[in-house]
């Protein structure tokens, strides 16, 4: 196992004092660029093949504990996992992360993929052209629907969040449309050791480096590359 600059206990804390921040953390992708693979369904929430882009997050001690299966692994990975989770106040999440349906919703009784008690435990504004009431859930979920973009959905979670950070949960599309806008302030990739193919690109064709942005951070584990970029 090899280390670049792994996180610690104080990059940790600094969470907890810096200002509210817009990040995206934990986001898997793989060798070939891809934040998730094709042919999204239900059996398939993230695509055909988009698991493997989550291997290494599935045995981390956050992970068994969000699910209530008790103890997990420590060490890099779940340091990452745990810094996903600290200080946040709102999610932002793209529509496909909410559901597999398309076009107009139906009254199918379909509340997301994580069943009555999700894991966000704060508000979420999911993305979509379609309006809908909101959802409120187990555990201090409730689910909100834009409709007018991206930015307003950024100024209801970050009112929602006070001081507080707000976090992007995907998909790919819904991260590139906030890094091309120049507003997210962090991006933690974790960078698996697979190919898909194909899928959701997830920077094909955004220049990162003209964006302001910078690689401040890295750190390898056995299971994936751990990369932070910061403007």
């Amino acid at each position: 196992m090899r280390e670049g600059r792994p996180c610690n206990e104080l990059q940790s804390q600094n969470y907890l004092t810096n200002m509210s921040k817009l990040r995206v953390n934990c986001f898997g992708v793989s060798l070939d660029g891809f934040g998730a693979g094709p042919d999204q369904s239900l059996e398939n929430p993230l695509g055909v093949g988009g698991f493997d882009l989550h291997q290494w997050f599935f045995p981390t001690r956050t992970f068994k504990q969000m699910q209530g299966e008790g103890d997990g692994t420590t060490g890099i990975d779940n340091d990452y996992a745990e810094r996903g989770l600290a200080n946040l106040g709102a999610w932002i999440l793209g529509r496909n992360m909410f559901a597999h349906s398309r076009g107009p919703w139906v009254d199918d009784g379909w509340k997301g993929w994580w069943g009555e008690n999700p894991p966000y435990h704060v508000p979420v504004f999911i993305l979509t052209h379609h309006a809908r009431p909101s959802i409120e859930m187990e555990g201090g979920t409730t689910f909100h629907f834009v409709t007018d973009g991206i930015h307003a959905a950024l100024e209801r979670a970050k009112a929602a969040a006070g001081d507080k950070d707000v976090r992007i949960g995907g998909g790919a599309a819904t991260i590139r449309q906030y890094l091309e806008a120049g507003l997210v302030d962090e991006m933690h990739l974790a960078v698996a050791p697979a190919a898909l193919g194909r899928g959701e690109n997830l920077l094909a064709g955004i220049d990162l480096r003209k964006l302001g942005y910078k690689c401040t951070e890295h750190a390898t584990s056995e299971s994936a590359m751990h990369v932070v970029f910061t403007k």
